[in-house]
């Protein structure tokens, strides 16, 4: 059974990365077990030049692996602009938690919580020139008079405590 999904979303520093660390950390506390999904619009490299696993995939490898007792990285290749969907990775790689949640994925058809912070921008992402039907919540510092609950920007719980009810119950 493929995990439920739940993408946080905002324009760039706004504080995607920091909610998110704390939703896993408050989802771990009480108990769940919790896949993170990073979206990157732009080609990314997580290994370090001359390391093995670096030369492995450069050398050719499709698929290449580095294990340990503790973790387990891959880098697959696939051709450019044949990115696997979300829902596929999902199914792929999160069959052993009870919920995913992402970064980015603006433009996923999955259930959003959108970030906002006044002094980055005064439109939402999910409720400015398009109505983004999945938002689901908004977490930000200041008041919206939006269609969707909105959170205090540092109300963690609160916005777990929707996660939960919404997807886990």
């Amino acid at each position: 059974m493929t995990p439920p999904i739940v993408s946080i979303v905002a324009k760039s520093g706004t504080g995607k990365t920091t909610l998110l660390e704390k939703l896993i950390a408050e989802m771990k506390r009480r108990g769940y077990r919790v896949g993170a999904i990073k979206h990157d619009a732009h080609s990314f490299d997580i290994d370090r030049e001359g390391k093995d696993s670096w030369r492995l995939t450069r050398a050719g490898a499709d698929t290449m692996l580095i294990t340990s007792p503790e973790k387990l990285a891959m880098v697959k290749q696939h051709q450019a602009g044949e990115e696997p969907s979300l829902a596929a990775s999902v199914a792929t790689y999160c069959g052993d938690v009870d919920i995913v949640l992402t970064e980015g994925f603006k433009k996923s058809s999955m259930p959003k919580i959108e970030v906002h912070r006044r002094e980055r921008s005064e439109t939402l992402i999910c409720r400015g020139q398009e109505i983004d039907p999945t938002l689901i919540a908004v977490a930000s510092d200041s008041i919206q008079d939006i269609d969707v609950p909105l959170y205090d920007i540092n109300d963690v719980r609160g916005i777990c405590d929707l996660i939960v009810e919404r997807f886990l119950l």
